[in-house]
């Protein structure tokens, strides 16, 4: 792990936060080959994603659909205490994802009579991608399907890249069957986020796609927004770490070393009021990176701050995707973030948590986009539906109102269909 160590006076923590960003690599070539990939999909159909699957995933899928039989089947194949681990897993998300849908406002009090009501609507087909390149993500499918089955969504999908036996390995079909996906398909990249946007011979598009994935992955799901709904773009896994003098160094050098398994293009930062903690930090990592073979080569930013202040101002500046507060008062010190993807409170709050188990979502804002959005959940999946209802009293209030505003717009006739249902008489006569 590549440590960088620096102390902040506390002023200007925008820029502080711009410059570790700065650090994290950005895709190249990535645009281009994904707009590929789209075009080749759209027009090729079930044969390009065959030719594209076998030239990036280096497998032919057996078969692009596998229905909810192959999924039951998956999951009586995985080993007892790994269902046993994803029902655990899926049971908790499903209770957090439903306890955020709740009965809408009252439609308000309008002093024109009108009614005004929104009404949410679940959408009618959603796409959860989970990655299988590094290695198989059945968490994912979960911190999908779940949130959308709770949304309402009739029929859920799974798309996850072919393994060697031409299908998607055993534990992603199995978390599919036990979150209540209707089918999988033996998809993966750019082409099958292209799949789902477009559709194919094999595969009807969808309303929404959501989930992690590669660059190209994520750059296909910005290319395919035109058409179909997104979570957002997920980028390179983040974790920022605040703590002060009693933290407990072991268990944060752990968190950062598991953090550091995504690969070597995420964000690592420890900000903390105590030097000596960022040494014992550093030196713990030293000890245990070298036996642990799936922790990457990732850049880490060790920060000494003047005061908790200026941690919280730089936190928010930073907008980590994950944030692990250790200090003391936590939890009233957590209360003042309003930025980060996902907060875990005290020395017991490790992310890993957050990834695996513990009820919230996993697919969270990256890049600094908890700045304006937050975890995946089941508002993902419903759009909103404005209902209006006047009756000719409300109409007639109003009418002037909207004759007077469509006419400084240039619109007239706006007006006129306002001032028709606000008039017994009928449409007005046209201006000369």
């Amino acid at each position: 792990m590549r440590v960088s160590t620096r102390r902040w006076d506390g002023d200007e923590p925008a820029g502080l936060a711009r410059e570790l960003r700065s650090a994290v690599p950005e895709p190249e070539g990535v645009v281009a080959a994904v707009a590929s990939t789209i075009a080749a999909v759209r027009d090729g159909g079930d044969q390009a994603l065959r030719e594209l699957g076998e030239r990036f995933d280096g497998v032919s899928a057996e078969t692009l659909e596998l229905d909810a039989g192959v999924l039951a089947d998956a999951a009586e194949r995985i080993p007892p205490e790994l269902r046993d681990a994803l029902e655990r897993a899926a049971a908790n998300i499903e209770i957090v994802a439903h306890s955020q849908i709740g009965p809408g406002p009252a439609p308000p009090s309008l002093p024109d009579g009108q009614t005004i009501s929104i009404a949410e609507i679940p959408v009618g087909t959603a796409a959860i991608y989970a990655p299988g390149g590094r290695a198989p993500y059945p968490s994912s499918v979960l911190m999908g399907v779940v949130p959308a089955i709770a949304a309402g969504v009739e029929r859920v999908v799974v798309a996850s890249p072919p393994q060697s036996g031409g299908r998607p390995a055993d534990a992603v079909l199995a978390a599919a069957h036990i979150a209540g996906a209707s089918a999988a398909y033996a998809i993966g990249g750019a082409q099958a986020i292209a799949a789902l946007a477009y559709g194919t011979e094999s595969i009807w598009p969808v309303d929404v796609i959501a989930g992690p994935g590669s660059p190209w992955v994520q750059e296909a799901k910005l290319q395919v927004s035109r058409v179909v709904g997104i979570d957002g773009y997920a980028g390179p896994s983040e974790l920022m770490v605040i703590c002060d003098s009693g933290a407990n160094v072991p268990w944060i050098a752990l968190d950062l070393c598991a953090q550091a398994e995504h690969g070597e293009d995420g964000m690592l930062i420890v900000a903390s009021t105590d030097a000596d903690v960022l040494s014992r930090i550093e030196a713990a990592i030293g000890e245990l990176v070298p036996g642990r073979g799936s922790v990457a080569d990732a850049r880490l930013e060790l920060v000494e701050v003047p005061d908790l202040d200026a941690a919280a101002s730089l936190a928010n500046a930073v907008a980590p995707e994950h944030l692990q507060v250790d200090c003391a008062e936590a939890a009233e010190f957590a209360a003042r973030i309003r930025t980060a993807g996902c907060v875990f409170v005290g020395a017991f709050g490790a992310t890993a948590f957050g990834d695996y188990a513990a009820g919230s979502n996993h697919v969270l804002p990256t890049g600094g986009a908890g700045r304006f959005t937050g975890p995946l959940n089941p508002g993902t999946f419903r759009r909103r539906i404005a209902r209006v209802e006047l009756d000719a009293g409300s109409t007639a209030r109003l009418s002037a109102t909207v004759d007077e505003i469509a006419r400084s717009e240039g619109f007239p006739v706006h007006g006129e269909s306002a001032l028709a249902r606000g008039d017994a008489s009928g449409p007005a006569e046209p201006a000369s």
